[in-house]
């Protein structure tokens, strides 16, 4: 018999067939057949609903390498995502996201919703990163993309910072830096391709140019089927040894 504690706690029923992991860097994965509600503030690897929609409610902020839905993506907090799948992405009143890549039939935005980024592809963020690449230099240190003091960043539940990149690093090499970074996010990737890809990757951030020449091909043979992120860094690594070698 439950007391009348216990009956205020709201119940949380996990569908047949939902997959919940922790990657390495400790965010959430959750896949998942039917509709998704997030009530609680939080940083994911992914989110996905297979057949059905994903609501943020509101005073909810999520960060998400990515997001997927079968039918419709609702925002009415804040989002923060590298790339965003979904039949219909809707911004409600109030709602803010910052997306880089969106995929998409239909976008809506209510009059007071706000979205940043919105780029169609990968190629199409390069091209703009690569035509501005003079006014990014000039970026600080970091960039709080919710705005607000630094008081108020601290107090938030998650807050997002963007490198400043330097003047001295190559184009190419940043790219491919950045899209193997997302490629080992993946939970599914095979143990053996992983270690290649964090090979080259080490590399790359520790801007060792000499030992990323030496073992990039040899990681990438490794893969056996290569995702988009893949095939990017090694169009960027290709493009840039291309011209040293």
């Amino acid at each position: 018999m439950s007391t009348a504690g216990e009956a205020n706690f709201p119940t949380m029923i996990i569908p047949r067939g939902t997959e919940i992991r922790v990657n390495t860097h400790g965010q959430l994965s959750i896949k998942t057949p039917g509709n998704l509600v997030i009530q609680n503030s939080g940083v994911y690897s992914e989110i996905e609903s297979t057949n059905g929609s994903i609501r943020i409610e509101e005073n909810v902020t999520v960060e998400a390498v990515s997001i997927r839905a079968g039918q419709a993506c609702f925002i009415q907090g804040t989002l923060t995502a590298w790339k965003v799948h979904a039949k219909k992405i809707t911004l409600e009143d109030r709602a803010r996201a910052f997306i880089m890549l969106q995929e998409s039939e239909l976008l809506e935005l209510s009059k007071s919703a706000r979205l940043v980024g919105n780029f169609a592809n990968e190629k199409e963020l390069f091209f703009m990163m690569g035509k501005f690449s003079p006014q990014l230099k000039e970026l600080p240190g970091s960039v709080d993309v919710a705005g607000g003091s630094q008081r108020e960043i601290s107090d938030r539940p998650t807050t997002m910072k963007v490198a400043a990149v330097t003047g001295t690093e190559d184009d190419h090499l940043r790219f491919a830096q950045a899209a193997l970074e997302r490629e080992v996010l993946r939970t599914d990737l095979p143990p053996m391709e992983a270690e290649a890809l964090r090979e080259v990757l080490f590399g790359l951030r520790e801007r060792n140019v000499q030992r990323v020449g030496l073992v990039w091909r040899g990681a990438f043979a490794e893969v056996s089927s290569p995702s988009e992120n893949v095939r990017a860094a090694y169009d960027h690594l290709e493009r840039y040894f291309g011209k040293t070698q």
